[in-house]
């Protein structure tokens, strides 16, 4: 992937088509990055409303993720990966989106890759809300020159 071509983070929201990734924990950061992202008409899409929906439908994935959902875990891999492959190939190739909490693994951020590489597009940017983390994700992005602080909310 291409080095980002910007100065800043909020730079990334400036086209309907950017392609941002959010890494972390939900917070004001993750407001802040989402209401950039309304204002550009940025699709805002996360594999736990991904997830939601199909529990809400009784899909063969809701019924999978259910009993690990309802003990507050995360779905598993398989799960995850399978709802985000159907939202990504069904999705116009030009359209910008705002993936949070996607990628959360290093396998995810790979395969991801495998997506973005086959269909001939780039990210934007990744957002993470500690750019210094040493988690295998944010060091993935780092290594590619795609990632920056996540912007925070006005106090």
């Amino acid at each position: 992937m291409k080095r980002a071509e910007h100065s800043s983070a909020f730079s990334a929201f400036g086209t309907p088509k950017a392609k941002i990734i959010l890494l972390g924990p939900a917070g004001s950061h993750c407001a802040a990055a989402v209401a950039q992202a309304r204002s550009f008409s940025i699709e805002h899409v996360s594999p736990v409303s991904l997830v939601q929906q199909e529990i809400s439908r009784r899909t063969s994935p809701g019924q999978q993720a259910v009993a690990v959902v309802s003990r507050g875990l995360a779905a598993p891999d398989r799960i995850t990966l399978a709802l985000l492959r159907k939202w990504f190939w069904a999705r116009k190739p030009d359209a910008g989106f705002l993936l949070e909490g996607f990628p959360a693994t290093l396998l995810q951020a790979l395969v991801f890759d495998e997506w973005l590489e086959t269909r001939g597009e780039t990210l934007t940017a990744c957002l993470a809300a500690d750019p210094r983390s040493a988690d295998s994700v944010v060091t993935h992005y780092r290594t590619q020159g795609l990632l920056f602080g996540a912007p925070r909310a006005a106090a």
